[in-house]
């Protein structure tokens, strides 16, 4: 498990910069636009790039997290989290066990996974995560295959959980308020803002209305 200090300051609006879904932007402007609305967390999920590439761009949104004291988020590539210097790892379902990514992982990284229904989360919290996301809330455009969790799961694992949640899936200024009522503390969203045609006007308006 990561630190206690790292798991204070998962709460907020959690933005997953995905090249493919940036309205043409660049990660890196994206970021800094998110950034710059207030957004707490970035994660980069990168599935098209090559590892070099990808290594350049971690490293660069790192330091603009850095700058800003936000939290930075590799997905899926442990070895990018470790040479980015990234403040944690998100993993999915059918990415790097929990236990094997913490072998590559250095002792302070945090890490995060992916979870559609209780029994996963009950299996995330059993390997020690230091947070799980719970998704997807509402339907999605940028997976293809999505379990759907929705708020009643996202209420239920609430209950069963201390560890901080994520919720994510379809989630914008217009139906955001159901999921922080179902116990969330972070928004997790890729579209919302990365598509959106201003997204540092986008993220603020997520973070006002997270609160």
């Amino acid at each position: 498990m990561g630190s206690n200090d790292g798991q204070n300051r998962l709460r907020g609006l959690y933005v997953i910069v995905d090249p493919e879904h940036t309205g043409g932007r660049s990660p890196e402007d994206v970021t800094r636009a998110a950034l710059d609305g207030g957004a707490t967390i970035i994660q980069l999920r990168d599935k098209i790039s090559d590892k070099g590439p990808m290594l350049e761009t971690a490293v660069r949104i790192k330091q603009f997290c850095a700058e800003a004291g936000a939290l930075f988020f590799m997905n899926d590539d442990a070895d990018v989290a470790v040479l980015s210097g990234a403040d944690g790892l998100h993993v999915g379902q059918t990415d790097l066990p929990v236990a094997a990514a913490r072998k590559v992982l250095d002792p302070g990284q945090m890490i995060g996974t992916s979870n559609h229904q209780m029994q996963e989360a009950l299996v995330s919290i059993a390997d020690d995560v230091d947070y799980i996301a719970v998704g997807a809330i509402y339907g999605t455009p940028t997976k293809e295959v999505t379990v759907s969790a929705g708020l009643e799961t996202l209420a239920e694992i609430r209950k069963q959980v201390d560890r901080p949640i994520a919720a994510i899936g379809g989630i914008n200024a217009s139906n955001v308020g159901p999921v922080i009522e179902a116990g969330a503390e972070m928004v997790c969203v890729i579209s919302a803002v990365g598509m959106a045609p201003d997204p540092t006007a986008a993220a603020r308006e997520l973070v006002q209305l997270i609160g």
